[in-house]
């Protein structure tokens, strides 16, 4: 069974970007707070795109453990870019929320990387970027209905991929 070269170098250009993302998630992480940890930057995502969650939601869609998302919490508590409070529908429960200085840091950031994708892509043609977008979008879906790991909840919230890492023991990425 011979090579598919079309396949062969969209596998080559993912990876060329995956691999960027990852390196612009750590740069993004370090705007935010000098101290935050590329693969924490994922949790402040999900939180300011989805609002206060409990812990265990968090380790759910993102598919890591709980102790992965506790350590990151904490570290992002530390930083005062989350707090903790009471959930009022469980008094048990508690919820994680980005806090007003955390949402102020990462909006800064957001906003900045927004504009440097609008530079970057500047010489293309709208239905250029609309395309790309949707053959992402197109990608992305499939991808949850196989079940990948990492991809549950997606559907819900914003549809944007930030190129941003996500919680994980090893600080591997997806684009989001």
């Amino acid at each position: 069974m011979g090579v598919d070269h079309v396949f062969l170098a969209l596998e080559r250009e993912l990876a060329v970007f995956l691999r960027r993302a990852r390196a612009s998630s750590g740069e993004m992480s370090r705007e935010v707070h000098p101290d935050l940890e590329s693969a924490a930057y994922g949790l402040l995502i999900r939180l300011a795109d989805a609002g206060s969650q409990r812990a265990t939601d968090l380790a759910g869609f993102f598919g890591v453990g709980k102790a992965t998302i506790s350590r990151q919490l904490h570290a992002l508590e530390r930083l005062g870019l989350v707090a903790r409070e009471p959930d009022p529908a469980d008094g048990r429960a508690v919820l994680v929320r980005i806090t007003d200085e955390g949402r102020a840091r990462f909006d800064r950031v957001r906003t900045a990387r927004r504009a440097r994708y609008a530079r970057r892509l500047a010489s293309w043609d709208r239905a250029e970027v609309a395309e790309l977008a949707r053959l992402l979008h197109r990608l992305n879906a499939e991808q949850e209905q196989e079940g990948e790991p990492g991809e549950q909840g997606e559907q819900e919230g914003e549809r944007e991929r930030e190129g941003e890492g996500l919680p994980g023991e090893d600080g591997r990425g997806r684009c989001r």
